[in-house]
């Protein structure tokens, strides 16, 4: 693997455990991955801030760990330039369908990668 892919992988890895319950229930770790300047546009059209998110993600879809999780699937991600990968992928929860975009960023060599801006568009049940 060369460098940029290591990066891709870091953001990819980052992405897929924010899916993961046991991260969505723990601020600590949630604080970890996401950036400070982090923005969402949810599925439902809410801006979600940073603080917001970190308080309620614990309570959102995919947090139990005994219910529903997402599922992802089309992954596709590219480096967009040093510190910046965007991913784009499709999840499934509870039988409802997103598609989502993800920016992920690195402020330096020395710091870990940060989802910076997240966005999710419901896919209607009829497909697209």
């Amino acid at each position: 693997m060369n460098r940029e892919t290591d990066e891709v992988s870091e953001a990819i890895a980052g992405e897929l455990r924010l899916m993961d319950p046991s991260v969505r229930v723990s601020r600590s770790l949630t604080r970890q991955l996401l950036d400070p300047e982090f923005v969402e546009v949810g599925a439902s059209g809410r801006r979600w801030t940073y603080e917001e998110m970190l308080a309620e993600l614990p309570e959102m879809d995919g947090a139990a760990a005994d219910g529903p999780r997402y599922e992802p699937s089309e992954l596709d991600a590219v480096m967009l330039g040093p510190g910046l990968v965007h991913l784009t992928y499709v999840t499934t929860i509870g039988g409802v369908q997103a598609r989502r975009s993800s920016l992920w960023r690195r402020q330096s060599t020395s710091s870990r990668w940060q989802m910076y801006y997240h966005q999710a568009t419901p896919i209607p049940p009829e497909g697209l």
